[in-house]
Order: structure tokens, then sequence, then C-alpha cells
């Protein structure tokens, strides 16, 4: 028989479903990836992308006590409610201990590299992605929800990332804000249509909910492909060989998500492993 602690420990590793941070943790590859060289500040970089993984935490506990407040995903077996005792008021401090960890760990870096200029890009961002939960019809439940997605994770966290490693702003910076608000989107998207009914009936205007599963899954594979088709352009290195063989991936990977179920699990596979071999073969780091 299990007894509580164990039950404890597996709940809580459900609902931490530990691969959707990598959300977080590509871009910190992306910059890496898209470099004309070595990161000024690769320490840095490190601790600000730990801090975008404490914030996405924390907004993700957020979401789900607003979700559970508002009657959506009230079926949810791996919300964060139901592990605080389906009580949202604890996973919303649950929450907040995590998004002022990210923000101590955020103003730490910019301190050490005395990049203070970076908070007047990154608060509006974290300012964004509160509000993308919070009040009593959150971003999340408007017509605005996959855009603030795309300008936080795309301006936001791969730009922020970008200059916290003492990288200059250019063509690189800008594919790469492309890419990973389009990855991110992408990733929101194949995440709706199993919810369409119920963020319905709590009143969630979502993509999937105006325009249905069909055109969400076909956005969804569109904007994993302006993903792909960002980073391989911007990509450095000129040798042959390597844009051959990143421009073959990059068109396996477009293909293999054009088959078969799509869900986040799958987009988050294909772009870690393009990121991968990106860095492996074109010599980004």
């Amino acid at each position: 028989m299990e007894n509580n602690s164990t039950h404890s420990s597996r709940a809580w590793l459900t609902a931490l479903n530990p691969p959707i941070y990598l959300v977080s943790v590509l871009p910190g590859l992306g910059v890496l990836l898209l470099a004309q060289g070595p990161v000024v500040h690769p320490v840095g970089l490190v601790l600000a992308t730990l801090g975008v993984v404490l914030l996405q935490h924390a907004i993700n506990l957020f979401n789900d006590a607003a979700d559970w407040r508002l009657g959506a995903d009230l079926e949810k077996y791996d919300s964060w409610v139901r592990v605080h005792a389906e009580r949202p008021s604890i996973a919303v401090r649950h929450g907040l201990l995590s998004l002022l960890a990210g923000g101590l760990v955020g103003l730490a870096v910019l301190w050490q590299q005395q990049q203070w200029w970076i908070l007047l890009i990154a608060v509006p961002m974290v300012g964004l992605g509160y509000l993308y939960n919070a009040g009593e019809r959150p971003l999340s439940y408007t017509h605005l929800g996959e855009w603030v997605t795309g300008i936080c994770y795309g301006p936001g966290v791969f730009g922020c990332l970008w200059l916290v490693g003492g990288l200059a702003p250019g063509v690189a910076m800008l594919a790469g804000m492309i890419a990973f608000a389009a990855l991110a989107v992408a990733l929101l998207l194949s995440h709706q249509p199993p919810q369409i009914e119920t963020d319905r009936r709590a009143g969630k205007r979502s993509f999937a909910v105006r325009f249905g599963e069909r055109r969400t899954l076909f956005v969804a594979r569109l904007l994993f492909v302006v993903f792909l088709v960002s980073l391989t352009v911007a990509m450095p290195g000129s040798a042959l060989p390597s844009k051959v063989a990143i421009a073959a991936c990059a068109v396996g990977l477009g293909i293999w998500m054009a088959r078969g179920r799509l869900n986040p699990k799958r987009i988050l596979l294909g772009a870690s492993a393009f990121i991968l071999l990106g860095l492996l073969v074109a010599g980004g780091y």
C-alpha cells in the first residue's frame, strides 16, 4: 500500500511536469546557438535562465489557481490546486514565493553585471506575465492571451537573455525573438484543443475556442515551422555541410510535426532536438 508521503511526492512531480520547463531553458540554449562567438557573460546567462524557469513556475501556479477559481480545468488531474488540497489561495502563495525567488535571481545577475537598464524591458514583461492570470478577467481569458505569450517569450525571455549574455542587438537577436515567440505560442495552441468545451463554459476566449481545433493545430504547426526557419537562417557558420545538415533537420522535423497527433511534448521534443543538433553541428557554442 502506498503511504501518504509517496502519493504526495508523485502528485507534486505530476503537477510539476518537468519537461514543460524546456520552454524556458531552450531560449538560453538559443542564445548560445545564435551568438557569433563566445557569450560575454556565460554564468549570468545560466543564472538568468534559472530565474526564467522560476518565473514560469510561478505563472503555472497562478494559471492553475485562476482556472480553478473561474471554473476552467476543474477536471485537470495535474493541477497545482489539487496538490494544495484544492485550495487556490495556497497555490497562489506558492506562486508568489517562486516569483520572488526568480525575481531575486534576476536582480542579482543585473547587479553583478551592472545591467540595470535591462529592467526597462524585463519589468513590463513580468507585469504582463502576472496579468496573464490576475483579476476577474485575466489576459489568458481574452483574445490577447496568445499575443501576451509570444511577447513575453520572444522579446521578453529571449531578448533579455541575449542582452544579459552581453551580446549586442542585431539580426540574430531579432531572429531569436521571432523564433521563441513562435515556439511559445505553438506550445500554447497545441495545449488548447482538449480543453475547448471547458474553456468555453468558463468564458475563456482562447484561440481554440474562437477558431476550433483544426485551425488551432494548423497554426501551431505553422508557428513551429517559423521557429525552425528563423533559427536556421540566423544560425552562424558558413560551412556548406553544416548548413545542409541543419536545413535537412529542419525539413525533417517540419514533416514529422505535420504527421501524427500534435501536443506540447511533441513540440518540445522537436525543438530540443533541433537546438541541440544546431549546437553540435553548427558550432554555436
